[in-house]
């Protein structure tokens, strides 16, 4: 890390999108979504182990260390698929109600919840991980594509390429719609549980990258 050098290369991996660690099992889960997989790397020897067929696009793969699975979206299947860590193996299929194309996934762990974007019907999935049921839909900006989740707050972001970043604040298995804002080529967000703070790195403003820095309360 003092370096910042490459130190290995592992793959192939035809369109790497998300990626998780898993580290009971010390290993990587990356998403693959033009291939139609998860590849599984080994973090020891940053080595390919395998590669797991999904059967579809594959959207985000998030880490859940309350299960201890690996949770991965599956584009045309329209399902949230579990993966056990240490076999690197499917142990569940759960049909996403009312999200087409389902990408960005990201959890409120504590809370036992899961939230999924569904990229081709711009909603997002409320999701009970105790049962894998939907429990509620909601309309977020055209093409969702990365979430951030803020625990202490209780506050969600959902980042839409189209530029629209929409806000929400969980309640008791809910989600209340605290209102959108337009950030250009939202691609991505992620948010410091510490500060609070949400950043947003644009490809080109202006013609040049950009990492925008938000406080919260800016942010609705």
């Amino acid at each position: 890390m003092q370096s910042l050098k490459t130190i290995a290369k592992a793959g192939p991996i035809n369109y790497p999108d998300g990626i998780a660690y898993a580290p009971g099992a010390k290993r990587i889960f990356v998403s693959d979504e033009h291939g139609d997989a998860d590849v599984v790397i080994d973090a020891t020897t940053n080595s390919l182990i395998t590669t797991i067929p999904l059967g579809g696009g594959a959207g985000n793969t998030v880490y859940d260390p309350a299960s201890g699975h690996i949770l991965v979206a599956v584009h045309e299947k329209n399902e949230l698929v579990t993966i056990d860590p240490r076999t690197a193996k499917i142990i569940g299929r759960y049909r996403m109600t009312g999200i087409e194309s389902p990408h960005g996934i990201t959890l409120d762990v504590a809370a036992r919840l899961a939230f999924v974007a569904g990229e081709s019907n711009n909603k997002l999935a409320l999701v009970d991980l105790t049962n894998m049921q939907v429990l509620e839909t909601y309309s977020v900006g055209k093409d969702p594509d990365v979430l951030a989740f803020d625990p202490r707050l209780k506050r969600l972001y959902v980042s839409a390429e189209s530029g629209t970043v929409s806000v929400f604040r969980e309640t008791e298995k809910a989600l209340v719609n605290e209102g959108t804002f337009s950030m250009p080529h939202a691609h991505t967000v992620c948010v410091d549980p510490d500060t609070h703070l949400v950043y947003f790195p644009l490809q080109s403003v202006d013609g040049h990258p950009v990492l925008r820095i938000m406080e919260p309360g800016q942010a609705h």
